[in-house]
C-alpha cells in the first residue's frame, strides 16, 4: 500500500521525469556525442532544504454538520415550505404535519391534567378531615402526576410536529411533499448547517495521513471557480482507516466555503509543518529538495540523479527515494552530504564520469 500511495502522490513527478527523459534524450541525440575522453559539459543546481512539504488530494465540499430533519411522530405532511438549495435562518419554519389530530391530543391531555389536579386537591382535604385514607390520597397524587406527564408529552409532540431550522444554513435535499403519510423519524429534509462552516472531505493514504495534523494550513481550488484559491486549515484527521478504501478521512475547513454549493469537487494542497517543539516529523528526516529536471530515471517511489563531486569534477550516480512534490521541486531522500546535482547533460553520463560545468 505504501508504494501505491507514493505513486498516487507523485504522479505529477512521474510525468515530469518521463517527459524530461524523453525530451532530454531526443535533444541530445540530434547533436554529436561528446568525446568520451573529454569532460562532459553539464549544468548543476544546488540541493536545498526541503522546508515544508505539501500533500495533495481531491475531495468533496460539504457542510461540517449535515443534519437529517424529521418529525418526532408520524402523520400527514401538511406543508414543506422550502426547496433544495434554499438558504434559511435559525428558527425558520421548514415543514409541518397536519396539526388537527395533534392539537386535539394536547387539548385532551390538558383536560385530563386539570381534572386530576382537582381530584388530588379534593382527596387531600378529605384526608385531612379523616374521610379519605392515606392510600386514596397517594393514588390521587399519582394520577395527577401521570396526567401532567401525559400533557408534557403531548406538548413535546406538538412542538416537534413543526420542523424549524436548527441554525442558519442551506437545504441540501428534500425527500417529502405535502400530503405524504410519514412515520416517526422519516427524513423530510437534509440540512447543511452554517454554524461550523464548510469542509472539504478527502481520503489520504496512511503515509500521508500520519504527516498531517490539526491546524495545518491548506490551499483549496475548484474547477468551477478557475483561477481562485480558497484558504483552508485541517480541522479533523481520522483515527482509523476506511475498511473499504484503506484511506484516512481528513476534513479541511474552507474559508467562506459555506457560500459555495455543496458537493463541489475540489483539490487541496496541505502544507506539512514540523512537529511540535520545532523537530521535524520522522518521515521528513533526510528529505531535501532538488529541481525536477535533475531526475533522470523514475519508477514508483524510486529515482536516479547524478550528484556533482566538486573536488574530483565527477558525476556520481545516486539512487533516491521520491517523497513528494513542492511546486517545481521534487522532494527526495538519499542525498546525504550532496550539495549539488546535475540538471543538464546527464544523458551522456555514467557513474564517475568526469564533467565540466558550463554556464
Amino acid at each position: 500500500m505504501q508504494t501505491n500511495s507514493i505513486q498516487r502522490t507523485l504522479v505529477a513527478t512521474g510525468l515530469i521525469v518521463s517527459s524530461l527523459v524523453t525530451v532530454g534524450c531526443g535533444h541530445e541525440a540530434r547533436g554529436a556525442a561528446p568525446d568520451t575522453k573529454a569532460d562532459v559539459p553539464v549544468r548543476v543546481a544546488s540541493v536545498a532544504e526541503a522546508g515544508a512539504a505539501s500533500i495533495s488530494a481531491t475531495g468533496t465540499l460539504g457542510a461540517k454538520d449535515e443534519i437529517p430533519l424529521a418529525f418526532k411522530i408520524g402523520g400527514v405532511v401538511s406543508s414543506v415550505s422550502v426547496d433544495e438549495g434554499a438558504r434559511v435562518r435559525a428558527g425558520e419554519p421548514l415543514a409541518a404535519l397536519d396539526l388537527r389530530e395533534i392539537d386535539a391530543g394536547v387539548a385532551k391531555a390538558t383536560v385530563g391534567a386539570e381534572k386530576t389536579r382537582r381530584d388530588a386537591a379534593r382527596v387531600e382535604r378529605l384526608y385531612h378531615d379523616s374521610v379519605a385514607t392515606l392510600v386514596q390520597w397517594q393514588d390521587a397524587q399519582s394520577a395527577r402526576d401521570a396526567a401532567d406527564a401525559d400533557l408534557r408529552t403531548a406538548r413535546v409532540n406538538r412542538e416537534f410536529a413543526v420542523i424549524a431550522a436548527p441554525s442558519d444554513g442551506v437545504i441540501l435535499r428534500r425527500t417529502a411533499n405535502a400530503g405524504a403519510q410519514v412515520s416517526p423519524g422519516t427524513q423530510i429534509l437534509l440540512f447543511g448547517s452554517a454554524a461550523r462552516g464548510a469542509v472539504l472531505r478527502v481520503g489520504l493514504a496512511d503515509r500521508d495521513a500520519v504527516r498531517v495534523r490539526d491546524g495545518d494550513a491548506a490551499v483549496v481550488t475548484f474547477d468551477a471557480y478557475a483561477g481562485r484559491e480558497f484558504s483552508g486549515r485541517v480541522r479533523q484527521v481520522g483515527a482509523s482507516a476506511d475498511s473499504r478504501t484503506g484511506t484516512y478521512a481528513v476534513e479541511v475547513a474552507v474559508a467562506n466555503g459555506e457560500s459555495l454549493p455543496s458537493g463541489l469537487v475540489g483539490r487541496v494542497r496541505i502544507a506539512v509543518r514540523p512537529a511540535a517543539g520545532g523537530r521535524a516529523h520522522e518521515a521528513d528526516a533526510g528529505v531535501v529538495a532538488i529541481p525536477a529536471e535533475a531526475l533522470v530515471e523514475g519508477a514508483g517511489d524510486r529515482g536516479v540523479v547524478f550528484a556533482f563531486d566538486a573536488p574530483e569534477h565527477r558525476a556520481l550516480r545516486r539512487q533516491v527515494t521520491l517523497v513528494g512534490v513542492d511546486g517545481e521541486r521534487v522532494l527526495v531522500r538519499g542525498l546525504s552530504g550532496v550539495t549539488q546535482v546535475i540538471t543538464a547533460g546527464a544523458a551522456w553520463l555514467k557513474d564517475s564520469t568526469r564533467v565540466e560545468i558550463k554556464p
